[in-house]
């Protein structure tokens, strides 16, 4: 007891630290677990920890992990997802697997290992993505729409691809035939017919008899995943615990209390996890470093390189924008944490030796650090390729991206551009509408667009950083430039873009905080609105002018604007 406890404590420690370093260099979490276990591995006074007990731990980890996403899959959504996503999607599986599995061909793998390496470079990582669009305010961008539709749909066929290889046995080896698959496929069939009879019939009347108690809806919700877990991996079912983590998410997706659950269990499956991506760079192998450096470069430039262009070929193809294109691409240039656990998994079956769950891994490292530097500077990155990128793009854009509400903005002038429609951006609006001003509305989340289809104004969509979105804006020609969106980056831009075409402008922007609204003001802003001073403000004038009795008005308003 006493040398398992010393091995997590030294394990959590070590990676506390390099967490705390990769965090300040803006890299992702699962870069400081890996090397946590390589540097734990290369260090002979740290000792050898009990693998085994590690392996217990990461499997639970596993387990909760894919909980959370069964819970995050609801049929609705899935409906609602898109023929566009799902055409692109299964596009880019295919053509990236058949690559995959032709590049791992030429290395001189065998078929069921070109299997391995192609499916994990094929699947790119939810974690990663969600959480880098995610800091930078884009979730709502049409790129970022496309991204996590998907990552949605890959995650989907990576579930699958586990159920499958969680139906064989150690005992059946690396041969995969079609009776085997037959009754994998029947197994499935009825176990998800019993998780939907669960899901409507059963699980709704237990939730709402649990849910009063917070503390009693987390126990019963582990005791659900891991007593499907162990019925699901039993001999008399036969698949992976994994797969049971996933159906006993599935069952709970719908519930009211699915994002309650998500909360409470996230903090347990953030601890458990560490220690799988920790196992995964204990068991790296640096013997054979030789022959794998090598496949592992060429691999890791067709993730960063040549699964985008199949993204951008594909969305071009559609009639999407090159911008969108690129910037959709760019965020799917890595492998996913599926992929790693697929490896493992099939490391565990015997289908795959060390060498190719090292050689994988290494992928993993060099592409999670890289996409990371390339989601995160996307604009500077487009700028200087968008160029070169002009094949990427049909002649004739699809026009239902733009969301123009008129073509004939050439005769616009002196008129308002307002950037960012949500919230502050829409009260701007309402109020120069009121005042029969011309009125550009710039904003990159299509739904906002549409959202302002029955105002009198005119919409696009786009970023204001592209240069195009701003000379359709006419922003040369404007009286008042108003910007809502806090990215101080974009506001730079902006501001350096109408010293040039327009210093007639006034310029008002928003900004988070005092450092912010302070640079903005140096590269000339005319005013910056700070919320937390402006709403102070208006607080104080009511009391100064002892007007206090408007504050019913003005919630009545704001009640009727919230719904």
């Amino acid at each position: 007891m006493g040398n398992i406890f010393l091995d997590l404590s030294v394990i959590i420690v070590i990676a506390a630290l390099f967490s705390l370093i990769f965090r300040f260099f803006r890299q992702p979490e699962i870069l400081a677990y890996i090397l946590t276990g390589i540097f734990i591995s290369t260090v002979p006074f740290l000792g050898s920890p009990n693998k085994d007990f590690l392996q217990t731990l990461s499997n639970l980890g596993i387990t909760l992990l894919l909980f959370m996403v069964g819970l995050e899959i609801k049929i609705s959504e899935l409906a609602s997802i898109g023929k566009t996503i799902i055409f692109s999607s299964l596009g880019q599986i295919f053509i990236t697997f058949a690559l995959g599995f032709l590049a791992s061909s030429l290395f001189g793998f065998n078929a069921i290992t070109s299997v391995y390496v192609a499916t994990a470079l094929t699947f790119s990582s939810t974690i990663i993505v969600v959480k880098l669009l995610s800091d930078q305010r884009e979730l709502h961008s049409l790129h970022a729409k496309f991204s996590v539709g998907i990552l949605l749909i890959q995650d989907i066929v990576a579930i699958i691809f586990l159920m499958i290889l969680s139906g064989f046995s150690l005992e059946t080896g690396g041969f995969i035939s079609l009776v085997n698959l037959a009754a994998i496929a029947v197994k499935g069939f009825m176990l998800l017919a019993f998780i939907a009879f669960l899901s409507k019939y059963v699980f709704p009347k237990v939730v709402d008899f649990v849910a009063k108690s917070p503390e009693t809806l987390f126990l019963v919700s582990l005791a659900w995943v891991f007593g499907l877990a162990a019925i699901v991996s039993s001999k008399y079912v036969g698949f992976s615990i994994e797969i049971g983590g996933f159906l006993a998410g599935v069952a709970l997706a719908n519930s009211l209390v699915s994002y309650q659950i998500i909360a409470k269990a996230k903090i347990l499956r953030d601890f458990f996890i560490v220690i799988f991506f920790v196992l995964l760079g204990l068991q790296m192998s640096f013997a054979n470093i030789g022959q794998i450096i090598i496949p592992a470069i060429i691999l890791s430039l067709f993730v960063l390189l040549l699964k985008p262009l199949i993204v951008m070929a594909i969305f071009g193809t559609l009639g999407y924008r090159k911008r969108t294109s690129f910037l959709t691409g760019v965020s799917l240039s890595q492998i996913s944490e599926f992929s790693l656990i697929l490896i493992f998994l099939g490391f565990k079956l015997g289908h795959i030796n060390q060498n190719i769950v090292s050689l994988i891994t290494l992928v993993g490292i060099i592409t999670f650090a890289v996409s990371t530097y390339g989601i995160t500077h996307w604009k500077s990155l487009y700028k200087k390729v968008a160029g070169r990128i002009e094949f990427m793009e049909r002649a004739n854009p699809r026009k239902d991206l733009i969301f123009e509400s008129d073509e004939n903005l050439d005769e616009l002038s002196g008129h308002v551009v307002v950037v960012g429609g949500d919230q502050m951006g829409e009260s701007i609006v309402e109020a120069l509408e009121d005042r029969d001003r011309e009125v550009i509305i710039v904003d990159f989340d299509p739904n906002m667009i549409k959202k302002y289809e029955n105002k009198k104004v005119h919409r696009i969509f786009g970023d204001i950083s592209d240069l195009d979105i701003q000379q359709r804006a006419k922003i040369d020609e404007a009286k008042l430039v108003i910007s809502t969106i806090p990215d101080i980056q974009d506001n730079l831009l902006l501001l350096k873009e109408l010293k040039h075409e327009n210093r007639k402008a006034k310029i008002v922007m928003m900004a988070l905080d005092v450092k912010d609204a302070k640079e903005l003001y140096k590269e000339g802003a005319d005013y910056v609105i700070l919320p937390h001073l402006a709403g102070g403000r208006q607080i104080a004038k009511f009391i100064l002018d002892d007007n206090l009795d408007r504050i019913e008005t003005l919630r009545h308003r704001d009640e009727n604007y919230l719904g």
